[in-house]
């Protein structure tokens, strides 16, 4: 078993992620494996190597472990490029211009009805879909989307994976989508970013084979876009890892944290005297 923790270095780390590192490292113990810390830092604008030093010393500090030197991902950018030239081969990507504004316009006019969102945010209603493939070169520093249609339809068997934990429906066990489902709720997804070269969606499937993770435990709010994840391992000829999703630590109000939640930081409950312990307990674990 090979687990993994993937923070963005942007902010402090929080309760939720606390909570998240501490059962991906507890389930991997347990089973012998190996647990490894990797630092999501593709968005350049925004990574700050003293946030990388501060979330390596709240886990260090909660009791965690892994091998260094541990995976970078702004180190490994040929390896995307790789994996978008393939798709791009494949004839499974377009350029996109379209804005945030452009796209919620676009499904904000009448004979659209509401706007409809999935796991990549605000469906895209394909704007910018060619109805051919491009040709040539892949284009750089621009906005690739996949053309969901086009890569179902090199599917030859249903889309399926693993699920431990539990969506956020109570779903379990083996998890499937159609390729009407994928089409309909999910589109064309976002591979790659002008700013920053890949998207999320991309670079994690690519860390998770180059890793050889055999079990992703992250949150349940991730659970959609594992089918995303799915789809881009299929296609990439690359394994699909045990997916085992958790609940999310929330607020007094039932909000999810996030980074913006400084006043439950880790930093600040080691201020204040807390021990690792007791932030177990305050997690749940």
């Amino acid at each position: 078993m090979r687990s993994r923790f993937a923070p963005s270095p942007t902010g402090p780390l929080h309760l939720g992620h606390a909570y998240s590192a501490l059962l991906a490292s507890d389930m991997t113990r347990a089973a012998g494996g190996t647990f490894l810390l990797r630092i999501d830092d593709l968005d350049q604008s925004r990574a700050r190597p003293e946030w990388e030093v501060q979330l390596k010393d709240d886990l260090h500090w909660l009791g965690l472990d892994w091998p260094e030197p541990c995976r970078r991902e702004s180190e490994h950018l040929g390896e995307y490029e790789a994996a978008l030239d393939r798709l791009w081969q494949m004839g499974l990507l377009y350029p996109c211009t379209c804005t945030r504004r452009d796209i919620r316009e676009a499904l904000s006019a009448p004979q659209e009805g509401a706007p409809l969102t999935g796991p990549d945010g605000l469906i895209y209603p394909g704007t910018c879909r060619p109805d051919t493939p491009p040709t040539g070169p892949r284009p750089q520093d621009v906005t690739l989307r996949l053309d969901m249609a086009r890569a179902c339809a090199k599917l030859t068997a249903p889309l399926t994976f693993a699920e431990t934990g539990a969506g956020p429906d109570g779903q379990s066990g083996t998890i499937s989508a159609s390729n009407d489902e994928m089409i309909r709720d999910i589109g064309d997804v976002v591979v790659a970013r002008r700013d920053m070269g890949a998207s999320y969606h991309l670079a994690v499937v690519v860390d998770d084979a180059a890793q050889a993770i055999t079990h992703v435990i992250r949150g349940r709010d991730l659970f959609d876009a594992t089918r995303i994840h799915a789809l881009l391992q299929r296609l990439l000829d690359l394994p699909t890892p045990v997916y085992h999703h958790h609940r999310l630590i929330r607020d007094e109000h039932g909000k999810r944290l996030a980074k913006r939640d400084d006043a439950r930081a880790i930093a600040l409950y080691r201020s204040e005297g807390k021990s690792p312990q007791q932030i177990r307990a305050m997690v749940g674990l």
